[in-house]
């Protein structure tokens, strides 16, 4: 009778997780959202003509462009070609986590989800905000920093509500970006580290420790609001 409680209680208790903290986001996105990552800061580099050591440097922004590119320009370029990654990273980590959603027999959108969304997208918000900042005082040798830091400070924020593996790749990214700081000149390899080859490394790990052993609910979707529970 013993072992039928302690089934009925991790039942419950699994429940009770998958109500309040969204389980389903996927190593792949992490491994796509690196891919996308990387590949932007190969096409930034192929454009700009410059060393992985030098770009966005404080020292040497004034020489950083191409002669047939204005530094106006070459914000433009960097700008667009940092909203690409994104949209393309997001669009993946949408695709591969509605995927894994679909197999446990959960709803990506729910309470837990939006829980999750709103905890990335405030602090999110506002290092964007702080980022345009940095470019209109022509601070933009701190951009890449600041992204970094910004952006463990998120990921921190968001572990409470889905995997707290997602924790550790967060404290990693404030670490960079910290040691950022101080190797301005390290801007673009720094950016390619962070966004690129740690979100990899996330990604395979997560891909292994829950997407091929991870729990299967044992019913259908639960979207049990937390303040009900």
């Amino acid at each position: 009778m013993s072992h039928e409680h302690l089934q009925t209680l991790t039942e419950i208790r699994g429940m009770m997780e998958r109500s309040t903290k969204f389980l389903s986001l996927s190593g792949l996105s992490g491994v796509s959202a690196g891919l996308v990552a990387m590949g932007g800061a190969m096409v930034a580099y192929l454009r700009l003509r410059t060393s992985w050591f030098t770009v966005l440097d404080s020292g040497q922004y004034d020489r950083l462009t191409r002669p047939s590119m204005t530094q106006r320009e070459t914000l433009d370029f960097l700008l667009i070609d940092a909203l690409v990654v994104l949209v393309l990273a997001v669009l993946a980590a949408w695709f591969f986590t509605s995927r894994k959603a679909r197999r446990q027999g959960l709803t990506v959108w729910n309470s837990a989800s939006r829980r999750l969304i709103w905890a990335l997208v405030v602090p999110l918000a506002a290092a964007g905000v702080f980022c345009v900042g940095l470019v209109y005082q022509h601070a933009v040798w701190l951009v890449c920093p600041t992204m970094l830091t910004f952006y463990g400070l998120t990921l921190l924020n968001a572990s409470r509500y889905t995997y707290r593996d997602l924790e550790y790749l967060g404290l990693c990214e404030i670490g960079l970006g910290l040691l950022a700081l101080f190797l301005t000149g390290y801007g673009l390899l720094m950016w390619t580290l962070g966004f690129g080859v740690l979100h990899i490394v996330y990604g395979t790990v997560m891909w292994f420790k829950y997407d091929q052993t991870g729990p299967q609910p044992a019913s259908g979707p639960v979207d049990f609001d937390q303040d009900t529970l």
